[in-house]
């Protein structure tokens, strides 16, 4: 064998292991080993340098790292890779204060172990005095700030989901919930209405996200970039509304992860004198789903708010008196008979002890 050959041979060999490498390494921003995340994010270095050195625009709340993951999902992450015997629900918390219904959580998840992962994105400002429970600990991603009514909602449910898709290729939803969220059914009741006995394939199941159109703020929230800022990508008549929290389909998540060109428009900032109608965490996600895979959204979410008496855009948040077997039971029924909610939000942290109080006899007791 010619030198001139051995060179060659050893060139192929380092090219298919760079080209192979972000599919054998760990999801770069899945923190294990600590109960907190880091001061700085954990990059994939080599990759996220390749990024800068092309001159790829970090997006609102994304940088190098952020963007080295990213291309790790569109690489790794295809959306048939959780055909599994034993699918997983990814529980997507995204918090700037205490997981103060952890406790709640861990009983949620007792004994299902090998049914669910739980990722945390925690805003770097937040102040977190409560030590994890053992689901949580260990599993933060490194974090970017976030604000309400801020694209960096959106960055933030990005990082998540990338973080969940590469680290476990059985996670076929992905639950996004926020600290105030608790559980209002059992996880076996939860997992079978995911993965219904008759659904032979796990890969078209579909995401449950709320899309609704019509509603009164939507031409002061489609403006308020500017009066033609949104086109040609995004019509009025594709604008789409609906609550920033869902449970998306491996696909689905894949998508979100993937897209760039919705993205850019929703991530620009609003004008100021629009920032009473600048939620684009409720608008990007159902318009992208509803533009890209209508049949496959079911239209509705999981997870249960009153917006009765709601307070500065904030949903009404239930107090520790008003708990009881009643409320849960109010919450679970949706405007419509086809579904039951699983999760509700908003409850204030002194309601943890009378949840707790009635878990196994009413939240879980299905």
């Amino acid at each position: 064998m010619t030198p001139m050959v051995v060179s060659l041979l050893l060139f192929a060999s380092l090219t298919a292991l760079l080209l192979m490498a972000p599919r054998v390494s760990p999801p770069p921003l899945v923190v294990r080993g600590e109960d907190k995340p880091p001061a700085s994010a954990v990059a994939a270095a080599g990759m996220a340098a390749a990024v800068a050195a092309s001159g790829g625009a970090a997006g609102v709340g994304e940088g190098a790292e952020d963007l080295a993951l990213f291309r790790r999902v569109t690489l790794d992450a295809g959306e048939g890779s959780a055909v599994a015997a034993a699918p997983k629900v990814a529980f997507l918390f995204l918090t700037n204060s205490d997981l103060t219904f952890a406790p709640l959580w861990e009983r949620f998840f007792a004994g299902h172990a090998h049914r669910f992962n739980v990722y945390v994105h925690a805003d770097p400002a937040a102040r977190l005095l409560l030590p994890p429970t053992p689901s949580f600990r260990g599993r933060f991603v490194a974090p970017k700030p976030t604000r309400r009514g801020d694209p960096s909602l959106i960055a933030a449910a990005r990082r998540l989901l990338a973080a969940a898709l590469l680290d476990d290729a059985a996670n076929a939803y992905f639950a996004l919930l926020s600290q105030h969220c608790v559980p209002l059914h059992s996880f076996p009741r939860l997992y079978g209405t995911l993965f219904p006995p008759t659904a032979a394939h796990h890969h078209r199941l579909p995401s449950y996200i709320e899309v609704l159109t019509g509603e009164p703020q939507m031409p002061d929230r489609y403006v308020a970039r500017g009066e033609d800022a949104m086109l040609p990508e995004v019509p009025f008549d594709r604008f789409r509304v609906g609550s920033q929290f869902f449970t998306l389909a491996r696909r689905h998540a894949v998508l979100v992860v993937r897209e760039r060109r919705l993205w850019r428009k929703f991530r620009e900032p609003c004008l100021p004198d629009s920032q009473d109608s600048c939620y684009p965490e409720e608008h990007y996600f159902p318009t992208l789903l509803d533009m890209a895979d209508p049949a496959g959204c079911a239209r509705y979410t999981l997870t249960s708010v009153n917006w009765t008496g709601s307070v500065d855009g904030h949903p009404r948040t239930y107090a520790a008196p008003e708990v009881s077997p009643q409320l849960i039971a109010d919450l679970r029924r949706s405007n419509s008979s086809t579904h039951e909610h699983m999760f509700a939000r908003k409850f204030a942290p002194d309601c943890l002890a009378p949840l707790m109080d009635i878990a196994d006899t009413v939240i879980f007791k299905d």
